[in-house]
């Protein structure tokens, strides 16, 4: 039923045996994908759970597009909305959606966005140094580059891409700045290559990784979102009801595992996953954009 898709969904196996159960135990339950990209993860639990409909939220016109045209199968079973993720339990309030069984998040930039120069998520090939999941939203990644102060620019290339060599990136990125703006995701990628030194051991990554990743979750307040998303979610779910959260670096994880924990403290919550689900080997080599994810999966009570 589900139309075929370039884009593979991470951890689809561990999605359905984790979201499937609650979902089938009460007829039209709903379930809300806040992250739904090209509707991978939609289409599989909508296709396993012949009864349940689905409320999916994404910022990117282009996903949405995809998303529709892949979910249409399955008509009025699947409300699709334009919007950050952190707005859709308001939004399924006022529209008087519910009872909410499952709850998925997929965290990150997906490969459609990674793949498209011009969106400038990727220094793989030249594109606008733009990154924005909204292409409406008024601040580019151009912004921060070319009018952060340093100081302020090295904090946020160190707190949110983990870089301990922020400092003397943010001093040479004002350097070149100075000289012509940074327009595009090569001219600052070389910028930071040059600033860095030619890594050690099994240090492997570009040396502009973190950057990018700095400069895109700033961009986007991607862990502004999933602070606000994580309390809301869970508000909008019913009693049984299942938070799944898919993430791909500590500064995502991180609070999703210390609101798992809290949860399972205030004895509202049961952490279903122990230990975060990771890729198997064999989804690693079909995907291989999939090695870094984690998967956590907490159970209202």
């Amino acid at each position: 039923m589900t139309a075929p898709s370039p884009h593979q969904p991470v951890l689809a196996a561990e999605v359905l045996d984790l979201l499937g159960p609650p979902l089938r135990e009460v007829p039209g339950a709903w379930v809300f994908d806040g992250t739904l990209g090209a509707g991978g993860h939609a289409a599989l639990l909508l296709e396993a759970c012949p009864e349940a409909r689905l409320l999916g939220c994404d910022r990117d016109p282009d996903a949405l597009e995809l998303a529709r045209a892949r979910l249409a199968p399955f008509g009025d079973r699947a409300t699709l909305v334009r919007a950050a993720y952190a707005d859709g339990p308001a939004i399924a309030r006022e529209r008087g959606l519910g009872p909410f069984r499952a709850a998925l998040l997929d965290l990150g930039v997906s490969s459609m966005q990674l793949d498209r120069p011009e969106r400038g998520f990727s220094f793989s090939r030249p594109g606008p140094l733009d990154m924005r999941m909204d292409p409406t939203a008024p601040l580019t990644a151009r912004a921060l580059v070319n009018e952060t102060p340093e100081g302020e620019l090295a904090d946020l290339i160190y707190q949110l891409g983990e870089e301990r060599l922020s400092r003397r990136i943010a001093r040479a990125i004002v350097a070149a700045r100075r000289q012509a703006p940074l327009e595009t995701t090569e001219a600052l990628a070389e910028v930071v290559r040059r600033a860095v030194p030619r890594p050690r051991g099994r240090e492997r990554i570009h040396p502009a990784t973190r950057t990018f990743q700095a400069l895109r979750l700033a961009v986007n307040d991607e862990l502004g979102q999933l602070d606000r998303a994580l309390p809301a979610l869970w508000d909008l779910l019913a009693p049984g009801g299942r938070l799944a959260v898919i993430s791909f670096h500590s500064l995502e994880d991180r609070p999703v595992k210390t609101f798992a924990r809290a949860r399972k403290q205030d004895g509202t919550g049961r952490p279903l996953t122990k230990k975060p689900l990771r890729p198997t080997d064999e989804e690693c080599d079909r995907n291989p954009r999939a090695r870094s994810a984690k998967m956590r999966v907490t159970e209202k009570v």
